[in-house]
């Protein structure tokens, strides 16, 4: 197997990073945002002309981010389950940890190992980035 993955189904990566590294029976995921594969629009966020954030949807975000994720790890030979270790970067972990919480919780129901960090900003305007490693054995 490839030791970097790149999905031509993901969103591009916003640097020189593949989306994936096989390291043994690890995958690690570089930090995956919510941006919609194929451009530049990020999903539930609202900018003004000069490109700064005016609104987001907290939510919309949580579950865009999921599935760029998901679509990563099958382009890898990984499955959802496999993720063992999640961690989440929040822009305002105030206002929207509560709402993480309870979308996370319907996407993780076997409950990977997780740490949430409080940052204040991302490189591109989102309010959620994962960074995800997954256990995939001899796969």
């Amino acid at each position: 197997m490839e030791p970097f993955i790149f999905s031509k189904d993901a969103p591009e990566p916003v640097g020189p990073y593949p989306h994936a590294r096989r390291v043994g029976d690890f995958l690690f995921l570089s930090g995956i945002g919510p941006r919609k594969p194929g451009s530049k629009e990020i999903p539930g966020v609202t900018l003004d002309e000069q490109g700064k954030v005016i609104d987001y949807d907290i939510e919309i975000q949580c579950r865009a981010v999921f599935e760029n994720v998901r679509t990563i790890l099958e382009a890898a030979g990984a499955r959802w389950e496999d993720i063992v270790d999640v961690t989440v970067f929040l822009t305002n972990i105030e206002k929207d940890f509560e709402t993480f919480n309870r979308i996370y919780a319907q996407y993780f129901k076997h409950k990977p190992c997780r740490t949430t960090v409080g940052v204040v900003a991302l490189p591109t305007p989102i309010a959620i980035e994962l960074k995800v490693i997954a256990f995939v054995g001899n796969k």
